[in-house]
């Protein structure tokens, strides 16, 4: 699998997603919507933006992995928030992304809406690619 990172000349270039990314590879992964919750499906962290947004980066990794598919071969992801601040958001989004990332920075939108289940804050969506034999 190769993911092409591309930053056109002419577009911002941003510190923590590519503008466009190209993906080759031999297997789509789509990944739902991880939310802040725990094994047994409840909330972790009411209220708590940043422990919610590290679970839910930590549930999609997991996910990841249950499929063969490492955090760098994502080639997209969208986060959802209620009730969106950029400036609030975006350095705990930052962190949380950091953690599962690294330096890897796959293409993303933030999309701000009114509300989810009650007390949820956060959920994020990927599409990975990988090669069939990256598969276990």
């Amino acid at each position: 699998m190769t993911l092409e990172c591309i930053n056109p000349n002419d577009l911002p270039i941003p510190e923590m997603y590519t503008q466009v990314v190209v993906a080759t590879g031999s297997k789509l992964v789509f990944v739902s919507g991880q939310q802040p919750e725990d094994i047994h499906g409840k909330l972790v962290g009411h209220g708590d933006f940043a422990v919610q947004a590290r679970l839910a980066f930590g549930n999609l990794g997991r996910a990841l992995a249950a499929v063969g598919a490492r955090p760098e071969q994502v080639c997209k992801i969208t986060i959802y928030i209620v009730d969106y601040k950029r400036d609030e958001h975006v350095p705990i989004i930052e962190d949380a992304q950091i953690e599962l990332f690294g330096d890897h920075k796959p293409a993303n939108v933030v999309v701000g809406i009114a509300v989810m289940s009650p007390g949820y804050l956060i959920e994020i969506d990927a599409i990975a690619v990988i090669d069939h034999t990256a598969v276990g």
